[in-house]
C-alpha cells in the first residue's frame, strides 16, 4: 500500500505541480489584500478538488459512454504523462500542467482568479484529470487502493493551497533554480511511471498476442 501511495502522490505532485501553482498565484494576486488571496486560494482549491473527485468516481462511466477501453486509456494516459515529464526534465512550460501565455494574459485582467486559472487548468487540468482516471482504473475496484489514491490527491491539493498561502516566501526561498531542480527530479520519476503505463496498456490490448 505504501508503494501505491507513493506512486499516486508522485503522479499528482507532477501533474498538479503545486510549486508552479504557488508561483502563478503570487504573480496574479500581488495587488490583492491578504483576505482576498485566502478566499481565492480556498475557493480555487475546493473547486479543483471537486472536479478531480468527480472524475475519480465517474471517470470510468464517462469512458464507457465514449467507448474507450482501459488499455487505450492506459496507453494514451502514459503518452500524455510522458510528454509532461519531458517538459519537466527540460524545464519547459507545458499546457498540461500550467497555463499558456494567452491564458495568463486573460487571467491578469480578472480580479477573481479562483475558478480560472487556479481551479482549472492548474489544479484540475488535462494531466491531473487523466492521471485520476488512470490511477482509479488501475485500482480495479479495490476500495483500499482507491481510498489511498484519493488521499494522495487531496494531500497534493492541500499542499497547493498551503503553498499559495506562502507563495511569495516559497519563491524567494527556493528561487528559480531550486524550483527547477525539484521539477526535474519529479519529471524523471514521472517519465518512468508513464512508460510503465504505456507498457501495461499495450500488453493488455492484445495487439501482440
Amino acid at each position: 500500500m505504501r508503494e501505491i501511495a507513493l506512486v499516486a502522490f508522485t503522479t499528482y505532485f507532477a501533474t498538479i505541480a503545486p510549486l508552479d501553482i504557488a508561483a502563478v498565484f503570487a504573480a496574479l494576486t500581488h495587488r490583492t489584500t491578504p483576505s482576498q488571496r485566502i478566499s481565492m486560494a480556498f475557493k480555487g482549491t475546493v473547486i479543483g478538488a471537486c472536479v478531480l473527485l468527480f472524475f475519480a468516481f465517474f471517470g470510468e462511466a464517462v469512458l464507457r459512454n465514449f467507448g474507450i477501453s482501459l488499455p487505450a486509456l492506459r496507453t494514451a494516459g502514459g503518452i500524455l504523462l510522458l510528454l509532461m515529464a519531458i517538459d519537466m526534465v527540460f524545464a519547459r512550460q507545458s499546457g498540461g500542467m500550467t497555463t499558456t501565455d494567452e491564458e495568463n494574459q486573460e487571467a491578469l485582467g480578472k480580479q477573481d482568479v479562483s475558478v480560472f486559472p487556479i481551479a482549472t487548468p492548474l489544479i484540475a487540468g488535462p494531466g491531473s484529470i487523466g492521471a485520476t482516471i488512470l490511477l482509479i482504473a488501475n485500482a480495479k475496484g479495490d476500495q483500499t487502493h482507491i481510498f489511498t489514491i484519493i488521499a494522495a490527491m487531496l494531500s497534493v491539493v492541500t499542499l497547493a493551497f498551503l503553498l499559495m498561502m506562502v507563495a511569495t516566501h516559497v519563491h524567494k526561498l527556493l528561487g528559480v533554480t531550486g524550483l527547477q531542480v525539484i521539477s526535474r527530479v519529479v519529471g524523471v520519476l514521472l517519465a518512468a511511471l508513464a512508460m510503465q503505463f504505456i507498457f501495461d496498456g499495450i500488453s493488455a490490448s492484445g495487439i501482440f498476442s
